[in-house]
């Protein structure tokens, strides 16, 4: 009786992991957005600060290394789950189909290796440099690294969903087709 139910609850389960990932990508995209938007704004008060009014806001430097990293943490765990990141597939392409997807799947494997190296170091990072604050914006020094975290576990999380769908044959990337 339950090999009967099998068959619907993987794709029950596999949908509700696929729209899971897809909000949480969106949330992401969202960030990364807003802080692309947050950073021109105060660019543009950085230069008019310096030319019109001669004085040069000094906290916009520190303030943008925050924006950057969200933007490049959050912006490559989004890649990986949207598979746009910039991967080399050309050999992988030219192999036979059952060589193609153990490719893949070393891929996969290394990205999830990857993410929870940045997740691991990077929540050590978090945790070390807490205490102190960063100067002229009086934030915690901590806030500088939390992107890597965060974006450490989206890639390991968005990467252990693939692995998820190729291992139940409903992965839609189409350099893994055998």
């Amino acid at each position: 009786m339950t090999d009967q139910h099998t068959p619907t609850a993987a794709p029950a389960a596999l949908s509700m992991m696929n729209t899971a990932l897809d909000r949480i990508a969106a949330v992401c995209r969202l960030i990364t957005g807003l802080s692309l938007v947050t950073l021109t704004i105060i660019f543009g008060w950085l230069v008019f600060g310096r030319y019109v009014l001669n004085a040069t806001p000094t906290w916009v430097e520190q303030a943008a290394l925050l924006l950057v990293m969200t933007i490049a943490f959050l912006g490559a765990a989004v890649g990986i789950h949207e598979n746009t990141h910039l991967s080399v597939t050309a050999f992988r392409s030219i192999a036979p189909g059952w060589m193609r997807r153990l490719f893949v799947v070393i891929t996969d494997l290394s990205l999830a290796g990857f993410g929870l190296l940045l997740l691991w170091q990077g929540t050590k990072l978090t945790l070390f440099k807490w205490g102190s604050t960063i100067p002229l914006i009086q934030v915690p020094e901590g806030l500088r690294s939390l992107p890597l975290t965060i974006g450490g576990g989206l890639i390991l999380l968005f990467t252990l969903g693939h692995l998820v769908r190729l291992a139940t044959g409903r992965d839609p990337r189409r350099d893994t087709i055998v």
